[in-house]
């Protein structure tokens, strides 16, 4: 089994060592410099990283020049800011490897005060509702760390370069026939300052991509439905269901129930 830890990393220099340093035996760390002006591509490489410069800004930007240097039969994504353990991969490697799911995602479970900031978990509580009215899927957490066959990620064709990068994969997974779950990982405070929802700024730039994904969602699910998952064989078990043969438009596919239209994520939140 070969496995790519894809870190979307942006001045991650004083993190990086003890991230790539928690890494199983046999995972190799890609990590994307998008930017960095810390010398984080320097400390990777000095820690035996392979670097990937992805000069275009955005969280979906670096996820997408990850998958396209992964070379290995799966492929991971873990922040780059310490805030989680790589050494907890292998257990959602396994479940993906098992065939008992296609993508894996760990559940974030804060092991401090201070690690997970209150604006950013109100928004992510309400992001796991609107998932689960959209897709049916009983998640809790848009979880960062994840982990899915690399095949099968590419052939979502994620087209999101923004924030909307891990919900549009979740929504594409759906309209794929995937199954997804979920599992707790640990929830540290983050080394260094945050990008995205350590702030408010970021946290609500990031809602408004989320929200414009999952009303293209909606508007692409009155008239599409769900492909059925084709059988794939795992050496040594019995055959299970895996994803579609070929995955519809990133964001189409069909809800498990009806969903009332909205505008925004916190319109919704309201409701």
């Amino acid at each position: 089994m070969s496995v790519d830890v894809i870190l979307p990393c942006l001045d991650e220099a004083d993190a990086l060592p003890k991230v790539i340093g928690r890494l199983p035996a046999g995972y190799r760390a890609i990590v994307v410099d998008n930017g960095s002006t810390d010398g984080s591509a320097e400390v990777a490489r000095a820690h035996g990283a392979l670097v990937v410069t992805e000069p275009v800004k955005g969280f979906g930007s670096a996820c997408a020049a990850g998958v396209a240097a992964a070379t290995a039969d799966y492929v991971a994504f873990c922040d780059a800011d310490a805030s989680m353990d790589p050494a907890e991969l292998p257990p959602l490697v396994d479940r993906v490897a098992s065939g008992r799911v296609d993508l894996a995602l760990g559940r974030r479970v804060p092991t401090g005060r201070g690690a997970w900031a209150p604006h950013a978990r109100f928004a992510n509580r309400v992001l796991a509702v609107l998932m689960h009215r959209a897709t049916g899927y009983r998640l809790r957490d848009l979880g960062p760390m994840r982990v899915m066959r690399r095949e099968d990620l590419v052939s979502l064709d994620l087209r999101d370069r923004r924030s909307g990068y891990p919900l549009e994969m979740v929504l594409a997974a759906h309209a794929a026939g995937w199954r997804v779950d979920e599992s707790d990982i640990g929830y540290a405070q983050r080394i260094g300052d945050s990008k995205v929802t350590g702030t408010l700024r970021g946290t609500i730039n990031a809602v408004r991509d989320m929200s414009r994904l999952l009303r293209a969602y909606r508007r692409e699910a009155r008239t599409r439905v769900v492909a059925p998952a084709p059988v794939r064989t795992v050496a040594g078990s019995t055959p299970v269901a895996g994803p579609a043969a070929s995955a519809s438009a990133p964001v189409a596919g069909a809800v498990s129930a009806p969903v009332a239209a909205s505008g925004t994520v916190a319109e919704e939140a309201r409701s």
